[in-house]
């Protein structure tokens, strides 16, 4: 079955860098994008980042432009997020999420499977 493990958050200062992972398994990882979102305390979840299936194109929302960016390895079966300049208003549970196709979206429609979701808390 589709398995998707993210990795990698935690408490940090702003200013800060944290490097998100997200572990892919149970289907061909290379075929489709991938994308990452947040939902922070008391908010609807939101796009962040996504990645088309070859790793060529990349969306991000405006608010993390320039800070964070999107990659993903095909041989290993992971996407990653790397966020720097971090921000209070970067605090989150953040979730990756397998796209329906190789196209990413920016909305949650567009993805079929979903991680657990890693929390990432930025103090000021």
């Amino acid at each position: 079955q589709v398995q998707l493990v993210e990795s990698g958050g935690g408490l940090v200062q702003a200013g800060d860098s944290l490097r998100l992972s997200c572990a892919a398994s149970g289907f061909t990882f290379s075929r489709y994008a991938m994308g990452w979102f947040r939902q922070a305390p008391g908010k609807e979840r939101e796009f962040v980042a996504a990645i088309n299936w070859a790793g060529g194109s990349t969306y991000s929302t405006d608010s993390v432009k320039g800070r964070f960016t999107i990659s993903r390895d095909n041989a290993k079966n992971t996407v990653y997020l790397q966020m720097n300049s971090l921000k209070p208003e970067d605090t989150a549970v953040y979730y990756c999420a397998t796209g329906r196709t190789g196209i990413p979206t920016m909305t949650e429609g567009g993805y079929a499977y979903w991680g657990q979701g890693t929390q990432v808390i930025v103090s000021s």
